[in-house]
């Protein structure tokens, strides 16, 4: 018989699917010395949140098949080690939708109004009826910065409230939003229209911080900030200052930086409705979570495939010492773009020459995808999910091969078609490095790595200079320039690579620079 070790609390339904057919042993929190001296004995491990599974875990696991996570994440657990020794990890994505999304929409009714001061008052004898006037939800404009799953729930409901739904995520194809009956905006746009405001992207380095006083600032004096996703994607002094000084109406927080310690300043704010990280502290989540996770378990010990797999079993060494360059690249790719490029994609062409398009492409395909998405959605991209997810926003795949590359060895091209125009790059595996050989119609060389500064400009004598002087004034170091061109006095691309961070403020002063058009920071 199987033996599953457990070692964090799981829905008795899930417990009951497994012992049916398997034995199963519960051993809550135990400490990594103890996982790792009985972890040799079990054949699949069911963790949540808090258990650790690492490298050095999963290397004493001689019969491990399978890791599931009951939950939507698997950042406590080492996947790169797992996938090194054929362990599939599986998870349950869907589990918590509802349950984060209905709280989404309870913390808006109770903003709207004013429910918890209401309640504690009553408990406390007091009837402050007129103290207490609201606003309805019906007519308002809810603004969702980002449009994945919990995005799309929480998007559907609000219609049955009559709320007009607008949605900042650059990486949905429009028809798909339009389906929803959801306009696409600009963040600035959705920052100034929107009376609530609610977050559903993951915490990257892209996202961290993306609420600042800027940001807040933008919004209506009437409006509300809702957070369920994660809490590091709110800068809590700028919060803190918009709340006293009443520049925004209120905010209702579920998430937090430093769980479960809380700013002590943030606590004395008015207007601010405040739970324990209860998004998906459903039963029905809790009970789905299990039943997924316990499914899947029982489908990988009985040779059949799991539903929600997060990694991949190993390639053969051959194999992959060739594709693992390239699955590099392919992420770098997707990353760059995702940070360079605006508007919403929506056709996505990628085409393979040289020697790589002998091979398996459709993981590489899975690499550019990881990348490009990885920057937006509720839950980490990899390379099995990365399709599923690409189709549940919209997005349309092609992949195509050729022999011809350029003179590269082997050549990775990506066609991106927006909104409003179509972009292209070009990359290559050279010296093991990730290269950027084409940004649209301008050949260059540089390694995918590192800050990199990425500006569009009319050419002109000293642009190079100008741009040398501004970074080297700010503090920041430059290690290469890139610079392209069409012809004299034409337009230009330049890529600068930064040793350093660049600051906004530097940003700012990049952009106001006459000969520039466009500049785009990316963070690789």
């Amino acid at each position: 018989m199987r033996r599953i070790l457990v070692t964090e609390p799981l829905s008795p339904e899930g417990l009951a699917l497994l012992q049916g057919t398997c034995a199963v042993d519960v051993h809550l929190n135990p400490s990594p010395e103890a996982l790792r001296e009985m972890i040799g004995a079990y054949d699949a491990l069911i963790v949540r949140s808090s258990t650790p599974v690492t490298a050095e875990i999963i290397e004493r696991a001689e019969r491990l098949v399978v890791i599931a996570r009951a939950g939507t994440g698997v950042d406590n657990i080492d996947l790169e080690a797992a996938t090194r020794r054929g362990i599939l990890v599986v998870n349950a994505p869907t589990s918590n939708t509802v349950a984060v999304a209905e709280h989404t929409l309870a913390l808006m009714l109770s903003l709207a109004r004013h429910i918890p001061k209401a309640d504690a008052l009553m408990h406390a004898g007091c009837w402050e009826k007129k103290h207490f006037m609201g606003t309805e939800l019906r007519d308002k404009v809810l603004g969702l910065i980002g449009l994945g799953r919990v995005g799309t729930a929480v998007a559907s409901r609000a219609r049955g409230f009559e709320m007009r739904v607008i949605a900042h995520d650059p990486f949905v194809a429009p028809e798909w939003a339009q389906r929803l009956n959801v306009e696409l905006v600009s963040l600035e746009r959705l920052l100034r229209e929107a009376d609530y405001v609610s977050l559903h992207v993951p915490s990257t380095e892209r996202t961290r911080g993306m609420i600042g006083a800027r940001e807040l600032e933008q919004m209506k004096r009437t409006a509300y900030l809702i957070n369920c996703a994660r809490g590091d994607l709110i800068v809590e002094e700028a919060l803190i200052r918009a709340l006293r000084e009443g520049l925004i109406a209120g905010a209702a927080l579920d998430v937090f930086p430093d769980e479960p310690h809380l700013n002590p300043d943030l606590l004395a704010c008015p207007n601010l409705v405040l739970t324990p990280h209860l998004g998906a502290s459903t039963q029905e989540a809790q009970s789905g979570a299990a039943l997924q996770v316990a499914q899947q378990v029982l489908d990988v010990l009985s040779g059949r495939p799991p539903r929600y797999p997060v990694n991949i079993t190993a390639l053969s060494a051959e194999e992959m010492a060739f594709l693992r360059p390239y699955l590099n690249l392919g992420t770098q790719m997707g990353r760059f773009y995702a940070q360079y490029a605006e508007n919403n994609l929506s056709h996505l062409e990628i085409i393979y020459a040289g020697d790589v398009e002998a091979h398996n492409t459709q993981l590489i395909t899975a690499a550019v995808l990881m990348g490009i998405l990885g920057e937006s959605g509720e839950e980490a991209v990899n390379l099995v999910n990365a399709r599923l997810i690409a189709a549940e926003r919209g997005l349309i795949i092609r992949e195509s091969r050729t022999p011809e590359a350029q003179g590269f060895s082997g050549l990775i091209t990506l066609i991106v078609r927006t909104t409003s125009q179509e972009h292209l790059l070009s990359g290559t595996v050279m010296r093991g490095q990730p290269h950027l050989v084409r940004l649209g119609d301008y050949w260059l060389d540089f390694v995918l790595q590192g800050h990199l500064l990425v500006s569009e400009h009319i050419e002109q004598p000293g642009i190079i200079g100008q741009m040398g002087l501004l970074l080297g004034n700010a503090g920041i170091n430059i290690s290469f320039v890139q610079v392209g061109r069409q012809e004299r006095g034409g337009p230009g691309l330049m890529v600068t690579g930064l040793d350093d961070p660049l600051p906004p403020e530097v940003m700012a002063r990049v952009m106001a620079m006459p000969s520039i058009r466009r500049a785009a920071y990316v963070r690789l």
